[in-house]
């Protein structure tokens, strides 16, 4: 049987993506990512905003109607269970979030019928002992280290479609670090739902920082990189690892989604000084860059609380920054809150920071010029252009360093670049021999 499997949503679906392709090939499926060239096509689906579940649903729609046996996995099924067999009849088979070492069941009795597995309530455990199909093979490579959720921001969804928080345990992660680095891998992106709070549930306290210095010691990596930080669980002892370790990229990417004390208790989000906690970071982590998001037009957010987000981010001045309109999602503390944002209002909100933070990123950007910063070689354009990133930039978020260069490079290599210009998002430059 030729499964085909399209992904839809973050890094960690593509991370489960990735692990289903791996048992389907272990049994046996011959797997694929063209849908044109499958029997079955499994669908991975984004439910995290509206908009998400849109583009997860066109999908399923394109798909079906070319005549193949659909299969929908992870947030879609996992949120709306029977009522989407219900909207889409055409699917032949559903996974959950938590349920996807049953992929192999579903693709081999769909020709039978509709089957679902998906839990009632989702509690997703990794699936060790399988190994990832990638789809991504290249400089940098994502590890799952955790899964689920144990916070209940107001907007968020996550902590129903993936239950508690479940860390994996230190000796998988290595190994599987190891792994990725003999495959060629250079760079390794510790990823969950909140990477900070890793270990917790297993040993008792926060375990990052250990995880971090394990990971240092690989011969043959050459960055490791963290994404989604909370703000209260950026220990002292995870920022000093980060500083000391050779090999841990100086970026942080910590989502601090609003500054006003009142819309931060109305989110459900720690309530801190977050201006203290971003120089604490500066300071303690020489030539870092932060990366933040922020949620505008959250029930209830003043013109006040906008224009306090507004001068925050004027002094903060971060080196990234994503601003996102507030969805409204069902089963979530918001969702029956009073005073919902007009969606014009949350839009001019969402331009003015963008506006003001791509003036302050090509300031930032521009201060580039005339130094010399290690990149790592990502590939090229089809004009011989060299695609780079530097440690300040995450993988399919951040801004490329483009790059000529009189010898050949190859993808992975860590190379000096020469920075010559910048613009709001990328820098350009010449490789140093």
């Amino acid at each position: 049987m030729k499964v085909a499997l399209l992904n839809h949503g973050c890094a960690k679906n593509l991370v489960d993506s990735e692990l289903m392709l791996g048992l389907l090939a272990q049994k046996g499926h011959e797997v694929t990512l063209d849908e044109n060239d499958a029997d079955i096509v499994v669908i991975n689906t984004c439910s995290f905003i509206h908009d998400a579940e849109q583009e997860s649903v066109q999908t399923i729609l394109q798909v079906a109607q070319s005549g193949k046996k659909v299969i929908v996995t992870g947030c879609l099924p996992q949120k709306y269970k029977g009522e989407l067999k219900k909207a889409i009849p055409e699917i032949a088979g559903m996974v959950g979030t938590s349920d996807i070492k049953e992929i192999v069941n579903v693709v081999e009795q769909v020709s039978n019928g509709y089957v679902s597995k998906v839990s009632e309530k989702p509690d997703y455990i990794y699936p060790e002992n399988i190994e990832r199909q990638q789809i991504t093979v290249g400089a940098s490579s994502y590890i799952k280290i955790a899964d689920g959720c144990n916070y209940h921001c107001g907007y968020c969804i996550i902590p129903n479609l993936r239950g508690e928080y479940h860390s994996r345990t230190m000796e998988s992660i290595i190994e599987e670090a190891k792994g990725l680095v003999k495959k060629g891998v250079t760079e390794i992106v510790l990823i969950a739902q909140d990477t900070t709070g890793y270990g917790i549930d297993l040993y008792g306290k926060q375990a990052l920082p250990q995880l971090l210095e394990k990971l240092n010691e690989i011969d043959g990596l050459g960055w490791i990189r963290i994404m989604y930080a909370y703000p209260s669980q950026m220990s002292d002892e995870l920022i000093d690892a980060m500083a000391r370790l050779d090999k841990v990229a100086k970026y942080v990417d910590i989502p601090l989604q609003h500054c006003n004390a009142d819309i931060l208790k109305a989110m459900r989000r720690p309530v801190m000084d977050y201006e203290v906690l971003v120089n604490k970071i500066r300071e303690r982590i020489p030539d870092v860059a932060i990366r933040t998001a922020f949620i505008v037009g959250y029930p209830g957010e003043t013109d006040e609380q906008f224009n306090e987000l507004y001068e925050f981010v004027k002094k903060m001045r971060f080196e990234k920054m994503g601003v996102f309109e507030y969805s409204r999602e069902k089963d979530t503390a918001s969702y029956s809150m009073s005073e919902h944002v007009s969606a014009k209002v949350k839009k001019q909100r969402r331009n003015k920071l963008m506006k003001l933070q791509q003036k302050i990123s090509k300031e930032i950007n521009e201060s580039y010029v005339g130094r010399t910063v290690p990149c790592i070689v990502e590939g090229y354009t089809d004009d011989g252009v060299v695609l780079m990133r530097s440690q300040h930039d995450a993988p399919e978020i951040d801004g490329m360093v483009y790059a000529s260069s009189d010898e050949q490079v190859v993808p992975g290599d860590i190379e000096n670049v020469l920075i010559e210009r910048a613009d709001e998002y990328d820098l350009f430059g010449t490789i140093q021999g």
